[in-house]
């Protein structure tokens, strides 16, 4: 039997589902494909995602983190800290020890916990130069999960979404098959049995000439670049204004159309 009837998601657009275009405006995501996945185990399973895109760590702590530990659910999705570690100078162990205080009061209000590393920037321009502080910030979190007994994502071992096929155009947000394959990744963590398979190769494809690879770097730059930094110097977010879309514990109605590629993998 599962042992988890209620799952609440919190944090920033990896959470929210973005880019997972849903119905009218809305994302689907990783985080409604798992509980797509634990509600098909549970009848009675409920689900609530307070994840808005832009967020940062102090935001999400400050915010969803109470909100979450009030609802009382069985498990807690927590990642944060991402939008953080992009900003000049910032501290991943400063960043770390506001993490833990947040995942020790999500444990001390009952929940079972599952958090995440950041991914490994390796093979995206401009971002690769924050591997150093990704990894410190990775080692703090791997240690807050074995001292609460947390279940552990490791996004930076998934070699898979060094693809780019994993990641939607801005090369920020993760593409479709992207979310679904951290789903699946997700439910490996937590022990759910499924017939996806995570780490699946990616079908061959042809690989861009240098010249064409540098035109659109220059091109992603310009158009998602640049307005991330012009937003961040004026001090505004994605997510301004902006209510979680899934804000109470309520059944899964049903499942979304393109959820039945959680467990079919794509052609």
């Amino acid at each position: 039997m599962l042992r988890w009837r209620s799952l609440v998601a919190v944090g920033d657009s990896f959470t929210e589902g973005m880019d997972d275009p849903g119905p009218g405006d809305t994302f689907v995501g990783w985080a409604d494909r798992l509980a797509t996945l634990l509600a098909a185990e549970a009848p009675d399973f409920r689900y609530a995602n307070l994840a808005i895109r832009g967020k940062m760590l102090p935001e999400i702590i400050e915010q969803q983190v109470p909100l979450a530990a009030s609802l009382k659910p069985d498990l807690v999705t927590f990642c944060g800290g991402g939008n953080d570690i992009m900003v000049p100078n910032s501290d991943p162990d400063a960043l770390a020890e506001q993490y833990e205080v947040a995942v020790a009061d999500l444990r001390a209000a009952g929940c079972d916990v599952v958090i995440f590393t950041g991914f490994d920037t390796r093979s995206t321009p401009l971002l690769r130069s924050l591997r150093g502080k990704v990894a410190i910030y990775n080692s703090h979190l791997w240690s807050i999960s074995e001292r609460y007994h947390c279940h552990m994502v490791d996004l930076w071992s998934m070699h898979v979404l060094q693809d780019r096929r994993a990641w939607s155009e801005d090369r920020l947000h993760l593409s479709p098959e992207g979310h679904r394959r951290v789903a699946l990744r997700v439910a490996k963590a937590l022990g759910l049995a499924n017939d996806g398979e995570w780490n699946a190769p990616w079908p061959a494809a042809e690989e861009a000439e240098w010249m064409t690879q540098r035109r659109q770097d220059l091109r992603w730059a310009r158009e998602h670049v640049v307005p991330w930094i012009g937003r961040l110097l004026r001090g505004e977010s994605m997510g301004d204004g902006l209510a979680p879309k899934r804000p109470e514990l309520l059944p899964i109605a049903r499942m979304p159309e393109d959820d039945r590629s959680l467990t079919k993998e794509k052609g």
